[in-house]
C-alpha cells in the first residue's frame, strides 16, 4: 500500500506540473504558474529517487498508476467525467502494471 501511494504522488506531482504549464502556456495565464511548475516537477524527479528501483519494470509498473491518476485529475480537476471508454483503457493498463510489478520473477 505504501508504494501504491507513492506511484499516487508521483503521479500527481507529474500532472500538476505539466499542468501549471498548460495554465501558462495554452490559457494565457501569468508566467508566475512557471514557479510552482517548476517545484512540483523537482518534485516529481526527487519522488522516482524514492522509489523501489529506478529501471524500466518500475517505471512501466508507474504508468499504470500515471494513467488511473489522470483520469481522475481529468474528472475533478478539469471538470470533464470519464466515460467508459477512458474508465475501460485504465482498468487495462492498471491490470496491465499489476502483471508487470507483481509477476513472479526467477
Amino acid at each position: 500500500m505504501q508504494k501504491t501511494l507513492l506511484f499516487v504522488i508521483t503521479a500527481i506531482a507529474e500532472i500538476s506540473g505539466c499542468y501549471f504549464v498548460y495554465l501558462w502556456y495554452r490559457l494565457g495565464r501569468t508566467a508566475w504558474w512557471l514557479m510552482p511548475a517548476a517545484i512540483s516537477l523537482a518534485t516529481f524527479a526527487w519522488l522516482l529517487t524514492l522509489h523501489p528501483q529506478a529501471s524500466g519494470r518500475i517505471y512501466a509498473a508507474y504508468g499504470g498508476i500515471y494513467i488511473i491518476t489522470s483520469l481522475v485529475w481529468l474528472w475533478r480537476v478539469d471538470g470533464v467525467k470519464p466515460d467508459h471508454w477512458d474508465l475501460i483503457g485504465g482498468a487495462l493498463c492498471l491490470v496491465g502494471s499489476l502483471i508487470i510489478y507483481f509477476s513472479p520473477r526467477g
